[in-house]
């Protein structure tokens, strides 16, 4: 039972330690502006497209169930408030964070474990190469500077989404809907969503980065540590959610109609 305890235990605190130092190399050696750009270009290519189509589906849906449920309140000039509120709130930022660590965090994982297979890693180490402050921290830097890009772009999209289904296929008031973007969402909103949308984005640099800096046994390895890190980025993703969602509500207050 013990030896089960200190497994459970050693992966988070393993992937915290790797936060540490990864954040203590960010700004404490030269950083790899080149290895950066590389990877910034590599990761909006692979995930700018999927999530802004992931998010047209997710402000349809929520403008679709917003739609009936204050048209049954009696509240139908209010869609659109209540639309964008979820939408920059929670959609865009899960969305773009579901797409980042799904392709983004999976194509970590898999570089730096097929380094790791043929050995690459060890002959850095020997050279006095760090992997980290060389292959890990610009690239979850990266992740992070193109989730604060993307983020815009998905709100945009979910809001789009969302004024076609409430206004073209509900037959809902344009005029309304856009009036009431600011009655119930403020400029906190779209604050916590880009500070949601970074984090998400470090969260699944770093756990792709750790899986495959301890990927081992060939090839099959490679595809569980890929399996495992998207499966782990998930899970932390939504917890942190969680954690920012409930400590943003006691900080900053709803605001009222």
């Amino acid at each position: 039972m013990a030896l089960s305890a200190a497994g459970i235990v050693r992966g988070p605190g393993e992937i915290a330690l790797m936060t540490y130092e990864v954040v203590k190399r960010i700004f404490t050696t030269p950083f790899q502006f080149r290895e950066f750009v590389e990877q910034a270009w590599f990761i909006v290519s692979v995930t700018l497209v999927p999530t802004v189509l992931v998010s047209i589906p997710f402000g349809a849906v929520i403008s679709l169930q917003v739609g009936n449920l204050t048209g049954q309140l009696g509240a139908q000039s209010f869609a659109g408030a209540t639309a964008v509120l979820a939408v920059v709130r929670e959609a865009a930022p899960i969305a773009a964070a579901l797409i980042i660590a799904g392709a983004a965090g999976s194509a970590i994982c898999s570089d730096l474990g097929a380094r790791k297979i043929r050995e690459e890693i060890d002959a850095m180490e020997v050279l006095g190469i760090d992997p980290l402050e060389r292959l890990v921290a610009p690239r979850v830097v990266a992740t992070m500077f193109v989730a604060f890009m993307i983020i815009g772009i998905v709100i945009g999209a979910g809001i789009g989404g969302g004024y076609f289904f409430t206004v073209i296929v509900q037959g809902g008031s344009a005029g309304a809907f856009l009036s009431n973007f600011t009655a119930l969402a403020s400029l906190a909103d779209l604050v916590i969503a880009i500070v949601k949308a970074v984090i998400f984005g470090g969260i699944a640099a770093v756990v792709g980065a750790y899986k495959g800096l301890n990927a081992g046994g060939g090839p099959s390895g490679v595809g569980r540590s890929v399996n495992e890190a998207v499966i782990i980025a998930f899970m932390m993703l939504f917890f942190m959610n969680a954690v920012i969602t409930a400590i943003y509500f006691q900080v900053v207050p709803p605001a009222g109609i």
